[in-house]
């Protein structure tokens, strides 16, 4: 949750008392970082079943480039564990 909030992959959020407005990706992070990682979570959900499960689970809520978002967050995660751990990622693990 941290890291992504990090890196900006976060919904940004306005709370006015009885109002709650959620938006855009916030424009704190690495803009580079968010935009390389967005980019390949389109490519990961050709190549990887389980990514495309949750694209395809998302894009019944939410529009696809918000899921697409989702989709990176879950990445995001990923090449945490691999950092992590110094070992590869396997999908019988989970996250």
């Amino acid at each position: 949750k941290e890291l992504s909030a990090y890196v900006g992959l976060i919904p940004n959020s306005h709370d006015s008392g009885e109002t709650k407005r959620v938006g855009r990706i916030t424009k704190r992070g690495n803009v580079y970082l968010k935009y390389i990682l967005v980019e390949v979570s389109w490519m990961c959900i050709r190549y990887d079943a389980s990514l495309l499960l949750a694209y395809k689970a998302a894009i019944k809520k939410m529009e696809p480039n918000k899921a697409i978002v989702k989709v990176a967050r879950k990445l995001l995660n990923r090449i945490r564990f691999v950092l992590k751990n110094k070992e590869p990622y396997r999908i019988n693990q989970g996250l």
